[in-house]
């Protein structure tokens, strides 16, 4: 099950096909099913002879998939099940992708039920091969990867590291998430194409000697959620990083940064040429005076530290902006929620606010769901119920939109 940060739904209009072929590691296409069900797609299946000595097509039926096929001349009434897939589905992804699969794309083979089935696919074609790191190498293999990508196919090349039989090298399947949310990708609206999208996320660290330090429970769940939606929605997405975990996927350029002025830094560099600043970060607004290079000792005595104010990255971005830029901020607030944010918005000239209260349950840190109050410049507010992080961040993409 993929991390709550990917766990987008709302694609239950929309259809995948998943192709699978004779490698070791097509046992991974059933939790490529079951997550892709899990987001609202239906998901139809092809299963060429060799995957069915490692996965069986009840496997794929009791997961949810329809339909299934595994014969390119299927007996019964569906004799034109190798064109279905591109009549009905919005993507046909192939994972595991085997050498012989390739071979057969890069020349237009269509000899059984899958390599059918994608020659008649006029949508996005999702291939990720897995198989032996010498194969994987073999110069006629190379030959053919070249091919797809030069048609534009989307192709997820192998990972590295130990494969099936104990050889190491480049052959094994790609990472789970990468896979699946490319089949998202290739669902998703791409209505921010050619947006440059800058997030900030996570919290910052400020240390005060070697080994302790200054912040908050931020996880970076929110702004994560917000870098993965707009890179789905087809903007080029930036996102400098606090001190978090969070895989994201490499089509989002990610700058890892641990204190407010190197986060400051980060943004005011990016800035310039984004369109969009999203400012999830809890950014801590004090820093403590180091003690110096080594780490500090018990006295008996109380510890005093003194603090100073960080630099403003919102109100910095808000001061330099040009008049298409859009600013989004959050505020993380214990008190009047709405008036607070009011303010908060115009003080520091944001386009649209976004508050939640972290004390009330299931809004604050570290949850994978919000429940925030939505203000913009033109005066629309809306209080919205507690939803999962990847909804909120969807709806708010939605109404940036619409300023």
């Amino acid at each position: 099950m993929v991390d709550s940060h990917l766990t987008f739904t709302g694609f239950r209009d929309r259809r995948i096909h998943l192709g699978v072929t004779g490698s070791i590691a097509a046992f991974k296409a059933l939790d490529l099913l079951r997550d892709w069900k899990r987001a609202g797609i239906q998901v139809g299946a092809s299963l060429t002879e060799s995957a069915q000595e490692f996965v069986t097509p009840l496997s794929m039926q009791a997961l949810g998939a329809d339909p299934v096929d595994t014969k390119l001349f299927p007996a019964g009434d569906n004799v034109y099940a190798h064109l279905a897939p591109g009549q009905g589905a919005h993507c046909y992804a192939i994972a595991p992708a085997t050498a012989n699969i390739l071979a057969k794309l890069a020349y237009g083979l269509a000899d059984d039920v899958v390599s059918c089935q994608v020659l008649a696919h006029p949508g996005p074609i999702i291939v990720a091969p897995a198989m032996n790191p010498n194969m994987w190498l073999n110069p006629a293999v190379q030959e053919n990867w070249q091919k797809l990508q030069e048609r534009f196919m989307i192709c997820l090349a192998p990972d590295s590291g130990e494969v099936a039989c104990g050889d190491m090298g480049t052959g094994r399947l790609a990472r789970h998430e990468l896979i699946f949310l490319h089949g998202l990708k290739a669902l998703s609206p791409q209505d921010l194409s050619g947006t440059r999208v800058l997030v900030t996320l996570g919290p910052t660290r400020e240390y005060f000697d070697p080994v302790r330090f200054w912040s908050n429970p931020s996880s970076g769940t929110m702004g994560a959620s917000i870098a993965v939606a707009a890179w789905l929605r087809g903007a080029d997405v930036t996102a400098i990083c606090g001190p978090v975990s969070l895989w994201l996927p490499p089509g989002i350029h990610r700058i890892s940064v641990t204190s407010a002025v190197e986060m400051h830094e980060a943004a005011t560099d990016i800035w310039p040429s984004a369109d969009v600043a999203v400012c999830t970060a809890a950014v801590a607004d004090f820093a403590p005076k180091p003690y110096g290079e080594t780490k500090f000792k018990k006295t008996g005595e109380p510890l005093q530290v003194e603090f100073s104010a960080n630099p403003d990255i919102i109100a910095a971005l808000s001061n330099t902006r040009h008049v298409r830029q859009r600013i989004i901020g959050f505020a993380a607030e214990t008190g009047d929620l709405a008036q607070l944010a009011r303010e908060k918005r115009e003080r520091k000239g944001m386009d649209i606010i976004v508050a939640n209260h972290v004390l009330t349950p299931g809004a604050g840190f570290a949850a994978p769901t919000n429940e925030v109050t939505v203000i913009d410049a033109n005066g629309r507010e809306e209080s919205w119920p507690t939803l999962p992080k990847t909804e909120v961040a969807w709806r708010l993409l939605d109404w940036l939109s619409l300023l």
